[in-house]
């Protein structure tokens, strides 16, 4: 298994300043600590791009909790809002009975990985990274694979990250509370709406 953690420190080691990092951010409450703790090395801008969320209402309020975050911590962090494409479900529809976390899950972190890193990419930034694996529910490898690939494919480096490590699910949980953020019950496409209805 492969130690993120490591791999994070030894990349934070080699920093001079703080350099541009483009951060895709699913949603306000698992943005809290992995926004606190990477501000301090690099000056971020949060990538919103999670057309995965049904329904559309749902992508708003998840967007709308996640400005009201921003705004809370009145720190200098660009917002890009990525387009909300309303035919995503059909790409993940191939794997809609599968339960959380396997090829469905891949594939939707595959997707909206891609749209940012290409969006890091194509504007000069010197990082990207997701805040993805801050949820005990999504696979570090996966996620950290898929970034590997992507840096293969341009120029922009891809920060390697485990959030939830060193008590990051611990404190990010505890951040939440003090701040009172909407919390979905569902990961967020169809499928896992679904799911989430019959346990």
């Amino acid at each position: 298994m492969n130690n993120y953690v490591k791999q994070f420190n030894e990349e934070i080691s080699k920093l001079s300043g703080r350099p541009n990092l483009l951060l895709h951010v699913c949603c306000g409450p698992c943005s809290v600590y992995p926004l606190y703790f990477l501000n301090r090395y690099f000056k971020i801008t949060v990538y919103y791009a999670n057309a995965n969320i049904y329904p559309y209402e749902e992508y708003q309020k998840r967007l709308s909790e996640l400005l009201r975050y921003l705004k809370m911590i009145d720190r200098d962090i660009e917002i890009i809002i990525a387009p909300y494409h309303r035919d995503y479900q059909k790409q993940l529809a191939e794997y809609a009975f599968e339960k959380e976390g396997k090829h469905r899950c891949v594939k939707c972190y595959a997707l909206r990985m891609k749209e940012a890193y290409g969006y890091a990419d194509e504007h000069g930034y010197d990082y990207f990274t997701t805040i993805m694996s801050i949820s005990d529910h999504k696979n570090a490898d996966y996620i950290n694979h898929i970034g590997q690939l992507l840096e293969k494919s341009g120029q922009t480096r891809f920060l390697y990250a485990d959030f939830k490590k060193q008590g990051g699910i611990d404190k990010n949980r505890l951040m939440n509370q003090k701040l009172d953020l909407y919390h979905q019950n569902y990961c967020g496409c169809l499928f896992s709406k679904t799911l989430a209805k019959k346990q």
